[in-house]
């Protein structure tokens, strides 16, 4: 038995799970905290906060803006959804390519060209969709 002052290293040695004892509890105390903030705010908090006043209007779809089909659930959609779809697609991923770039940039004048063409080329066919009036909304 090794005898340092008035502690013994003894009993630490003997159990090699005991200093991880500590951790452990720690982890079951963040797992059911855990636990109970998913239980709460998916059952409790809706039926405590809730209103208590249903109506058969606030249980009908509703899909941006456009009536709810009564009669054939197969009729056609406006086309300006989808050019508004793909507009919205093309330009976001233009955003994405240009994040990274924008955060390497380091006055690096052929990355810069590059961007530049890839620029210019999105603002020639924003130029000419806005020419042809696919951006006017009319019905």
């Amino acid at each position: 038995m090794i005898q340092t002052g008035t502690a013994s290293l003894e009993p630490a040695m003997s159990n090699p799970v005991a200093p991880f004892l500590p951790v452990l509890i720690l982890l079951l105390a963040a797992l059911a905290m855990g636990g109970f903030i998913v239980w709460a705010s998916g059952w409790l908090l809706p039926r405590l906060l809730k209103p208590r006043n249903p109506q058969a209007h606030k249980l009908t779809p509703y899909e941006c803006g456009v009536p709810l089909f009564q009669q054939d659930a197969r009729r056609r959609y406006n086309i300006q959804f989808y050019l508004v779809a793909v507009l919205f697609i093309l330009f976001d991923v233009e955003a994405a390519f240009l994040l990274p770039w924008a955060v390497q940039f380091k006055s690096n004048l052929a990355s810069f060209g590059v961007m530049l063409a890839f620029v210019a080329t999105l603002l020639v066919g924003y130029v000419y969709v806005w020419g042809k009036g696919a951006l006017e909304w009319e019905r």
